[in-house]
């Protein structure tokens, strides 16, 4: 009988391993860590280039809104810097766009030069859709809560985000596996 339920709990901890969810969407710092700027020559082509962009994915612009804005223009304005008819505008300083379509996705600086010399950026998505990252499930009333990490949101989840945003929730699914896992042992069955 102990083998079955060993035989069990092995299928359980592969099954939720194969559901973890590596496609969950991304969010993409633009420029990384130099962000949304014209200092230093950003290559923004060169950036998007290595980026698989799927929909459901964020671009996140970080800049100084003093000096920059973000403008969504159609693929001639971007070719010619044209700023006068985008189809959204962008403010804030720190914008989060969700990509949801496939296709070529056009941004520019709109304060006049910027475009010109390079501040633009063609993120262009594939077919393929990235799923919403899942919300963590309430704990099993049936394990000791000393066997149940926490998943409550930090102080620190509040900084700005990264390419590797999805990193934590995978780690956290992985680690609540593995205590329940443990705990299940643990408790002889």
């Amino acid at each position: 009988m102990a083998s079955f339920v060993k035989v069990g709990l092995l299928l359980v901890v592969v099954v939720v391993f194969a559901g973890l969810n590596l496609s969950a969407a991304k969010i993409y710092t633009v420029g990384d860590s130099i962000g949304w700027t014209i200092l230093n020559s950003p290559n923004y082509t060169a950036w998007a280039a290595g980026k698989p962009f799927r929909e459901g994915d964020t671009v996140y612009f970080k800049y100084n809104k003093q000096f920059h804005n973000v403008l969504e223009v159609s693929k001639a304005d971007y070719n010619s810097c044209k700023s006068s008819s985008p189809s959204a505008t962008y403010s804030t300083g720190n914008d989060s766009i969700t990509i949801k379509t496939a296709g070529h996705h056009y941004f520019i600086c709109g304060i006049p030069g910027h475009c010109q010399i390079g501040q633009k950026v063609d993120i262009f998505v594939g077919g393929g859709k990235a799923t919403a990252p899942a919300s963590s499930a309430a704990p099993s009333p049936s394990l000791s809560p000393a066997f149940i990490p926490s998943t409550a949101p930090s102080a620190s989840a509040a900084q700005a985000p990264s390419s590797g945003a999805q990193l934590p929730l995978a780690l956290s699914t992985i680690i609540e596996v593995a205590t329940m896992t443990s705990a299940i042992v643990l408790m002889g069955l």
